[in-house]
């Protein structure tokens, strides 16, 4: 998506071309693309972007100063630049957590700060988890941690309460009789043989998920055909597949990272991931900071959002 940037916060840093770029040859034959911005002997941080299966772009890199900051960007495995484009064979969170360890150790960093939004956020919490030596700290957005309850708020009840409209256009792809689990009903046409299908499928749901992010006016105008397929084929995979998280083990395990410095931010009225996820994992991390801001919804891009990300990468800079 574009980021929009309100007239009263702080504006994003000025777009920056990387100075190293590469693809990363994993296991079952993917590659996963990456590249390095700003200051070569700077803080070392990774972002990771939302779906799964969203990729990065280029305004992601400006969250952080060039100055003070070796910003490092990468497409998790079958999405953006990576190999093989929309892939689901061997594509689990506990591949792509092993990725970004690869990753650290490739550039030869010891310790950097995980920026994340959404499911970015998610990964970026299970990341901390796994490796908590190697994070200085965690600046979360959007928080989604992969919660049965939460993806039943988006495909079973809750957000369609809110968006009849969009969700009547959501469903209507799929039989009456298999709407009791849309992601599933989902998954097996997007993987299925029917080519038309699959195409007139993701754009639905990448529709429905258009429609939730931003509380701005704007109309859903459909992105590339190859990027809505390998965003709606990843995000089935992943929640057919409960996330491959044992229920609740994110929020679980978050006690173990509460020494990590950590910085939530959270839009108040957003309906993709809703506040009380957000608060939950404040809750199990007591020493976090947790940014409820009003009057703006999921998106990056939303007033006040944006600022706010800026606000505490500027912060951490020198932790």
């Amino acid at each position: 998506m574009t980021f929009q940037t309100p007239a009263r916060f702080p504006e994003l840093y000025p777009p920056v071309e990387p100075h190293d770029q590469g693809w990363m040859e994993v296991d079952a034959g993917h590659r996963i693309y990456w590249e390095v911005c700003g200051n070569p002997d700077g803080k070392p941080a990774v972002f990771l972007h939302g779906g799964p299966g969203g990729g990065c772009h280029a305004d992601h890199r400006r969250l952080f100063d060039p100055k003070a900051y070796r910003i490092v960007l990468f497409d998790q495995r079958g999405c953006g630049r990576s190999t093989p484009h929309g892939s689901l064979e061997n594509n689990t969170t506990p591949q792509l957590i092993a990725d970004i360890e690869a990753l650290r150790k490739l550039l030869r960093i010891e310790r950097w700060l995980v920026l994340g939004g959404s499911w970015g956020a998610a990964l970026a919490l299970a990341y901390a988890e796994a490796f908590p030596q190697h994070v200085d700290a965690l600046v979360l957005r959007g928080v989604f941690t992969g919660r049965k309850s939460e993806i039943d708020w988006l495909y079973r009840y809750g957000a369609s309460a809110l968006y009849p409209d969009a969700w009547e256009k959501f469903i209507a792809p799929i039989p009456e009789t298999e709407r009791d689990d849309l992601v599933r009903a989902y998954h097996r046409r997007l993987t299925g043989p029917d080519i038309s299908l699959r195409y007139d499928c993701a754009r639905a749901w990448c529709a429905w998920e258009a429609e939730l992010l931003t509380l701005m006016p704007r109309s859903f105008m459909g992105g590339a055909a190859a990027s809505e397929m390998a965003l709606a084929r990843i995000e089935t995979h992943f929640f057919v597949n409960d996330s491959f998280l044992r229920e609740g083990e994110i929020l679980e395990r978050a006690p173990e990272i509460a020494r990590i410095p950590c910085l939530i931010v959270q839009g108040r009225h957003d309906v993709v991931t809703p506040p009380q996820t957000a608060w939950a994992l404040h809750r199990a991390m007591p020493g976090s900071q947790i940014q409820i801001v009003p009057g703006a919804g999921h998106a990056s891009s939303e007033p006040g959002i944006m600022s706010r990300l800026v606000q505490a990468t500027d912060r951490f800079s020198t932790l």
